[in-house]
């Protein structure tokens, strides 16, 4: 199982580290990222193997939102299962 893990905010330092380290500490193991500054906006997708976690899906994704609130950031955790769902035709 994977998970679809999207970050935006304004540029700082750390904001790959703490998101990884949130992903470590869960047991998600962190496949492929992708990350951009456009001007001071930061923007990043990762791509997340979340079969061995150690907590729940959405205990993952409340964790991750709320290291987007405490720093002023939108992170948004999408189960590979609903990405996929959403892009069927």
């Amino acid at each position: 199982m994977k998970a679809v893990i999207t970050v935006l905010g304004k540029d700082c330092v750390g904001i790959l580290s703490k998101v990884s380290t949130a992903c470590a500490d869960a047991g998600a193991n962190i496949i492929e990222v992708t990350q951009s500054v456009l001007q001071d906006m930061f923007a990043m997708i990762m791509l997340a193997d979340i079969s061995s976690t150690t907590v729940p899906f959405d205990e993952l994704a409340a964790k991750l939102e709320l290291l987007g609130d405490d720093n002023h950031l939108k992170i948004h955790v999408m189960h590979e299962d609903i990405f996929n769902s959403m892009h069927k035709i």
